[in-house]
This record gives C-alpha cells, structure tokens and sequence, in this order.
C-alpha cells in the first residue's frame, strides 16, 4: 500500500512538473501573428469609401477600416511603382536605395528584404500577383517573397488579369505547415491600365456618378475612363473580401495582422508619378480582431519606409539595421484617436527617374529630380531642374503619364481652347518651387510659392526638409545627385530619332 502511494505521487508531481515544463515554454515562445499584406497597383486613396464620399463600391476595405484602424496621413515616398515597393520592403527611405531610387531598375544585392528576413526566421512568406516590380533582382525569390500565381480565372473584363489572387492565396495557406506563422503579400495588378473601355457599362455604372477632380474637364471621356477605373478598384476589394474570408474559415484571423493599401494614386495626368497630393497620399488601413481597438482614425504621419520595421517587430524580431523607417507598432495598439506621437507631423518625399523619354543638352533618359515635404497644412516642393519636362519630352509623348482616353483628349486640347489649362496642368514645366495649401486646397490648384505673403513659410519648410535629407545621406541633396542619371534603365529601350520603343534592354 505504501509503494502504491508513492508511486501515485510520483505520477502526480511528475504530471505537474511536465505541465510546469510546458507552460513555461510556451511563455517563452508564445504563438507568432500572421501578417497579410494586401496592396492595389495604382489605387488612389479616395478611391475607397473610408476616407470619404466615393461612387466606388469597396464593401471588404470599409468594413475592415470601420472594424480596424484607418491612417489618414499615409504616404508612399516616392508615387511610382518600383520605387514606392521598394521603401516597403527594405524599410528605406527612396533616395537611400541607389538604382532602386528609379523606376524599373536593377535592384542592388546589398539590401535586405523584410519577407526575406522573416522567411529566414520561420515564417512562412509568399505573394501573388505584383510584389515588387518593375524591375530585376538577383534574389531566388521576387523581394515580397515566392510566387503563388499559378492559379488563373477568366477574368470579367480585358484588362483585369487572370490571376486568382484569392485562390492562390487559399493555396498558400493549405501547403504551409500546421502552426507555421505567415507573411503574404496580396498584389493585385488592378486597377493598373490598361481598362476594357467601357467596361463599366457592363456593370451597370452610370455616367453621371463618377467625380471629375478639378484638374480635368467635365466630360464624357474623362467620366467613362475614371468609372473604367472604378470597375478595376471593386476588383481589388472582392478579392480582399475572399482573403478574409479564407483566414475566418480556417480560425486564423484573431492571429493575424491585416494590412491594405496601395502604391500610389490613380493611373491618370497629374496622380500616377506627380508630386500632388492625390498622387502620393495613399490609403493604409490596418484590422486585428481583438488587438486594434475597432473604430480609431489616427493624423499621425507614416510612409512606406516604416512598414517593414513594424511587420518585423510585429512578428517579434528586431529591425534590420539597414532599416531607416520607424515602426508605427505603438499607433496600431493605442486606444487613441487623432495624433498620438507629436514628432508625427510631417513627411519627406522625393522621386527621380521614372520612365525615360527625357533629354536635353544634358543628355538622355535622365530624371526629373524633385524633393518635398509635407506636414499637416502644406505641401512645400522643389523642383530641382525645372528647366527639364516633369513628365517627359512632349515630342516623345509625356511618356511619364499612362496612355488612357483622358490622356489623349488633354493632349488634343488647342493651345486656343479655353480648356487648355488642364493641358498645362497636366504636361506643362513647373516653377522651382511650388506650396500648397493643402487644407484649403487639397487638389493643389494655386501655388502660392511665389507670393511674397509665403516667402517664409517655404524657406522654413526648405531649410527643415534639407536638413534631413542630408542626415539621410540623399546623394541629390549633397550635390551627387547626376548618379541617378546614369543608373541603367532595365525597361524598354526607346528611340530618340524615330519617338519609338525598340522593345526591351537586355543589359
């Protein structure tokens, strides 16, 4: 009876112990969050209806942005596809990141990668559709990670790409290991042109509620070609809407993180590529259930720079040291409403080559260097060589704009017409300086860089915005800025003599 006694005590404190043993080991390696990524190509930020009244139907993004976090000061560094992919993923500031500065480069191996990183940590990483892009890498891997596009649908319009991201999503949840925490980038590649016209007939739009911004004319051709656009927007939400469904399915969405946003304004004149408000002001909205308080709008300022540092300490790993963004971890999980971090309140932004298609005596495919700075009231730029077309030699057709039906038309305005302001708005050379006043004039409509009323504010705003691009190292700030020039373009080749691509560099 004795022995049989002590043998049940061994068996219990044995028991405990085993417990004990296991509790503490899950204290110390508790359950690491999933992270979703979900970024439109070319969405403009007042596309989707929770910043405001819009005709376009976007029911997923909203009731996440409701049920989440809504930034509204979010900005992409630089408003051009490769090089606004490329500060979200290395957590650098755009003139940090030499040939990636430009627009379809050849990424330089010394940069880290944050899905790389946490894919060396553990994580399981992918994405569909566009990561980082255009451009080439020498990493195995696209920088946001292995490819998951091998899944096609038939799309419901021409110009919508038959990738399922949704599907190929579901794939990459079903082949990862059980418990294995992810990272996965969702890139659509709408609402990037080109667009079915009239596309949105077929889905039973209507001209007269599309919203013309005050930089285009009213009419028939600008309202079809911005509605054509809407078709692809709604696109990118229903897909969205399918991911989350597929994380609730499967019990993973109290553990993980989603992220929605887009790398830059609308594909249009004067947005896609143009230091303007509506080209670089970008929407970012984050959804945890049961982590972020549901309902919060937060003013602070963030940029594309900071969001791998904060997906890395999210998934509780420290920053790379190359990583000169700040993690915005605190705003995701205050409880606060409006600015929460006082040293917040404004943002650097900049761009050099984006399409090549400009010359002068300089010489060739050379860029159109620009810096600025915005903070809560204004937009202060500087156009740093406004003697050089900010978006391309007209002889070779402003190739630093889309080709669309509202493009065209602008172009075929008469110099005589009284509509050939919005000409100018869109191609024409622009002051060294401009300043907007962006509270009073959000679709940056008077420069008020010239009235002697704001001689200050713009040298104040200059002075502040140099300081810090010399802190950073800009090479354009420090008078290095030709680098930029020289750096190889690894799209299509074009023609000088004849205005006509030759189809695409090999070097």
């Amino acid at each position: 009876m004795y022995l049989k006694n002590q043998f049940k005590k061994i068996i219990f404190f044995g028991g405990v112990a085993l417990f004990g043993y296991y509790a503490q080991a899950a204290k110390k390696e508790p359950i690491k969050p999933n992270i979703l990524f979900c970024i439109a190509d070319d969405a403009s930020m007042k596309s989707f209806g929770a910043y405001g009244d819009t005709f376009i139907n976007t029911p997923a993004i909203d009731k996440l942005a409701k049920e989440g976090l809504t930034f509204n000061n979010a900005y992409n560094c630089n408003p051009k596809c490769a090089p606004a992919r490329a500060c979200i993923v290395t957590g650098m500031y755009s003139w940090q990141l030499k040939e990636a500065t430009n627009h379809f480069p050849k990424f330089p191996d010394q940069f880290k990668f944050y899905p790389h990183l946490l894919m060396e940590k553990g994580y399981n990483v992918g994405f569909t559709g566009k990561g980082w892009g255009p451009g080439e890498y020498t990493t195995q891997h696209n920088p946001a990670g292995p490819e998951y596009s091998q899944i096609k649908l038939t799309p419901p319009h021409k110009g919508i790409s038959n990738v399922d991201y949704a599907a190929n999503f579901e794939k990459f949840l079903v082949d990862r290991k059980e418990n294995q925490p992810f990272c996965f980038w969702l890139g659509t590649k709408e609402p990037h042109r080109f667009y079915e016209l009239d596309s949105w007939k077929k889905e039973g739009k209507k001209l007269a509620d599309a919203k013309v911004p005050p930089f285009y004319p009213d009419n028939v051709t600008v309202r079809g070609d911005i509605l054509d656009y809407a078709v692809e927007v709604e696109w990118f939400d229903s897909h969205v809407g399918k991911a989350i469904k597929s994380l609730e399915k499967r019990g993973l969405l109290e553990n993980t993180l989603v992220v929605i946003s887009s790398d830059h304004g609308m594909p249009f004149p004067r947005v896609k590529g143009q230091i303007y408000e509506e080209g670089f002001h970008i929407p970012l909205i984050a959804y945890w259930k049961g982590k972020i308080v549901k309902g919060r709008e937060v003013e602070d300022f963030v940029s594309f720079p900071d969001i791998a540092p904060t997906f890395m300490e999210i998934a509780g790993f420290k920053p790379h040291e190359q990583m000169t963004g700040k993690s915005f971890v605190d705003l995701l999980f205050s409880k606060k409403s409006g600015q929460i971090d006082p040293t917040r309140d404004h943002t650097l932004l900049g761009k050099e080559r984006h399409d090549i298609g400009r010359s002068n005596e300089d010489g060739t495919d050379l860029s159109y260097p620009v810096r600025a700075i915005r903070t809560h009231q204004y937009l202060y730029t500087h156009n740093i060589q406004p003697e050089r077309w900010p978006v391309g030699n007209p002889e070779y057709g402003f190739r630093n704009v889309d080709g669309s039906p509202t493009k065209t038309f602008l172009m075929n305005i008469d110099p005589y017409d009284k509509d050939y302001r919005f000409y100018e708005l869109s191609f024409a050379k622009r002051p060294e300086e401009e300043l907007y006043d962006i509270k009073k004039d959000p679709h940056c409509m008077v420069n008020l860089a010239s009235l002697p009323a704001y001689r200050k504010v713009c040298k104040e705003l200059r002075a502040q915005m140099e300081e810090e691009l010399i802190e950073q190292r800009d090479p354009r700030t420090l008078g290095k800025g030709k680098v930029f020039d020289q750096y190889p373009y690894y799209g299509r080749q074009f023609n000088y003599e004849t205005g006509k691509s030759m189809g695409f560099r090999k070097d």
